[in-house]
């Protein structure tokens, strides 16, 4: 198959859109706006595409839409969040915060997963194990209230569509996007967008990857950390497997592979009694199995050395410090509301226990992760800020 450069495909958009906005001819003569092509991805060999919605089509006047949105405070209940408030691209789409911040200045009590590959997941929340589409999951952190991210609710949802009406650059990105709508700027289209190009948001490039294809040579370090990650002394790709090294089951236009993965790592055991805090329990949460505390989804590793501070609160500041915590078999805290020896928990997974690594095959996983990291990524220009110059 041939793909269409994506940035070739940006152009193209953009230069429809610029007809649009500019007139383009007799407007007594004009149809309806034109119907975008279908997307072309772009993909490393070996890659299938993401799996996308029949009802939210791919094309690139969409992905563009989605990114000015992506980046647009102005959907944050005061002008001053956007998506990538808490999804920066320099932080592999991170935010470098313990937890995520609302607009409001509202704590979440959980930190912001990085959004690389996260159209590949079939889980999209540290312990809500319910799949769901990229769609689905913008409705949390658009109009929750516990906590308020966008602060985006029934009181002003209208009034910060209007904000977008009222730009003149996108009523012709909404009509060019989604062809053949009278009214094309409504919330659902918004999210349709949005979820558009997160989908984009593709990395399979890094150091680990060239290795695979041939095309570079890890160093000896990186070698050992790949062969422990993959071994059966460290376990790592118990947890972190798939192409995705983790994030629970890969989902992709070929089919889904595996099941969603929550693990309970000994983070925390309160008063001896295997509890976690009260608004980080984990899967339990959603089951009510009390051999669910303290289980949280594997996250996905590519671009990990970006994405500190880590695991689901944040707690932990280094790669250096979340593989000794996993060597250690858990944690253990003292003098204080959260006392107790994570490593003792009784519902923490057996394989905690398995992991044999000394100080030096720790270095070596450290050095391996690090090379999972798609320095390009990061410098696409079609993932940039589209309002800074």
């Amino acid at each position: 198959m041939t793909h269409t450069p994506l940035r070739a495909r940006v152009a193209a958009a953009l230069a429809l859109l610029s007809l649009a906005a500019c007139g383009g001819g007799d407007s007594a003569d004009a149809g309806p706006p034109p119907v975008p092509p279908a997307w072309a991805w772009s993909l490393p060999a070996g890659l299938a595409p993401p799996l996308v919605p029949a009802d939210n089509p791919m094309n690139a006047a969409k992905v563009e839409l989605g990114r000015h949105l992506f980046y647009d405070v102005r959907l944050s209940v005061n002008n001053t969040l956007s998506c990538a408030g808490c999804h920066a691209v320099n932080l592999a789409f991170a935010d470098g915060r313990a937890v995520a911040r609302g607009a409001t200045g509202q704590n979440h009590p959980r930190n912001a997963p990085s959004l690389v590959n996260a159209a590949y997941q079939a889980t999209l929340d540290w312990s809500n194990p319910a799949p769901r589409t990229l769609e689905q999951q913008m409705h949390t952190p658009l109009f929750g209230e516990q906590p308020v991210e966008m602060g985006v609710n029934d009181t002003n949802r209208d009034a910060i569509v209007q904000r977008l009406k009222d730009d003149a650059r996108y009523p012709p990105r909404f009509a060019q996007a989604f062809g053949g709508e009278a009214m094309p700027i409504h919330w659902d289209n918004v999210i349709k967008a949005i979820a558009a190009f997160q989908r984009t948001l593709v990395a399979a490039g890094s150091r680990y990857d060239q290795a695979l294809a041939g095309t570079a040579t890890l160093t000896e370090s990186e070698q050992r950390g790949q062969r422990l990650f993959f071994g059966e002394r460290a376990l790592c790709a118990q947890c972190h497997s798939g192409p995705n090294l983790g994030g629970g089951a890969f989902v992709s236009a070929q089919g889904r592979v595996g099941e969603p993965g929550f693990y309970n790592i000994g983070l925390f055991n309160i008063g001896g009694t295997g509890a976690y805090p009260t608004n980080n329990r984990g899967l339990l949460e959603f089951t009510g199995r009390p051999e669910d505390m303290g289980r949280f989804r594997a996250p996905s590793l590519r671009n990990v050395a970006l994405t500190a501070p880590y695991l689901h609160d944040g707690s932990v500041a280094t790669l250096e410090a979340v593989v000794a915590l996993h060597a250690a078999g858990g944690r253990v805290l003292g003098n204080g509301p959260y006392e107790g020896d994570g490593r003792a928990n009784p519902y923490k997974d057996p394989r905690i226990d398995q992991i044999d690594i000394d100080a030096q095959d720790q270095a070596d996983l450290v050095a391996f992760l690090r090379a999972l990291t798609d320095d390009r990524m990061l410098a696409r220009p079609e993932f940039a800020n589209p309002f800074v110059p």
